[in-house]
């Protein structure tokens, strides 16, 4: 692996893009989540693939696909992050190291995932490592989340790991439009995130992007998910290439959250708490956003 490019705010978020001994490409990230500073809480977003086969509408890093990261793949992401941040051979000094598996590429798709999670454990065996998974819930994950648990309880537990479904409709229709994959049905995403709660863990979160046009139905989600395991996201829309191109129109963005307030209102009166993430407007600028920044570097490179 060897470092293509890199763009971005030191301060904020650094997108970097990677390319194997093949030339085939892929993005890291390492960013802060303010008002924590990286000394409290630092974040390394990894890809799992080379793009991704899925190709949802509102994610640049569809298109293109050109395989699967190895375990170890997804570890360099990590010690070249940390490497650029605190220098070769030395440890994140931080009070929290988050690595999110949620780049190029759906983690449930990838089963060298699970020896990537056992690996940065060992890896900061004296670090407070937290990982995260965000998935889609393709049909065909649910060995592999059967295996992600056992994975969570062995290396990751009492709070320190994080399962994401990310939904954006409950209308099964639409959804299938925006994630053309065949993905777990609602129920069975219930039951497999009812057995990631044991001995203090984190919440199953349920995210949903908030789009114009694009129905979100508390009452469907509450029918389904069991307000004592799964949590509520709300996200705005990235502005991809992708969503453009599909015509898709964010219904919040940093200092016009309006349209968000009654998805809060409503899921709370369903008994769900709610998390509103509206995250930094610069990040946009910067294109930390799913294979922004690599799409913009493969066009000046063609």
């Amino acid at each position: 692996m060897r470092l293509v490019a890199s763009s971005g705010n030191p301060d904020l978020a650094m997108v970097h893009v990677a390319e194997d001994e093949g030339g085939r490409r892929f993005e890291f990230v390492d960013s802060i989540q303010p008002p924590r500073s990286r000394s409290e809480k630092w974040v390394v977003i990894v890809s799992t693939m080379f793009g991704c086969p899925v190709g949802c509408q509102i994610c640049d890093a569809g298109g293109g696909y050109q395989g699967k990261l190895d375990a170890e793949g997804m570890l360099w992401q990590v010690r070249e992050a940390v490497s650029q941040r605190f220098g070769n051979g030395d440890p994140p000094r931080t009070d929290m190291l988050k690595v999110q598996f949620a780049r190029m590429g759906d983690p449930a798709l990838n089963d060298q995932v699970l020896e990537a999670l056992i690996g940065l454990r060992q890896a900061y065996p004296d670090t407070n490592v937290v990982a995260s998974v965000s998935t889609v819930g393709p049909v065909s994950s649910r060995r592999f989340l059967t295996k992600l648990q056992k994975v969570k309880e062995d290396h990751y537990p009492k709070g320190n790991f994080q399962l994401q479904f990310s939904i954006h409709s409950t209308d099964q229709e639409v959804r299938s439009r925006l994630c053309p994959i065949k993905t777990l049905s609602f129920d069975e995403m219930a039951e497999i995130g009812r057995g990631f709660r044991t001995n203090g863990d984190k919440r199953v979160t349920l995210n949903f992007c908030l789009i114009d046009g694009i129905p979100i139905d508390p009452v469907v989600v509450r029918h389904h998910f069991d307000p004592e395991h799964f949590l509520i996201k709300l996200t705005p829309l990235n502005p991809t290439s992708r969503a453009e191109e599909a015509g898709l129109v964010s219904l919040i963005e940093k200092d016009r959250e309006d349209a968000a307030h009654g998805y809060i209102d409503t899921f709370r009166a369903q008994g769900f708490d709610v998390l509103l993430s509206i995250g930094e407007y610069e990040e946009n600028q910067i294109g930390s956003n799913c294979g922004q920044y690599l799409g913009k570097l493969n066009i000046t490179r063609a």
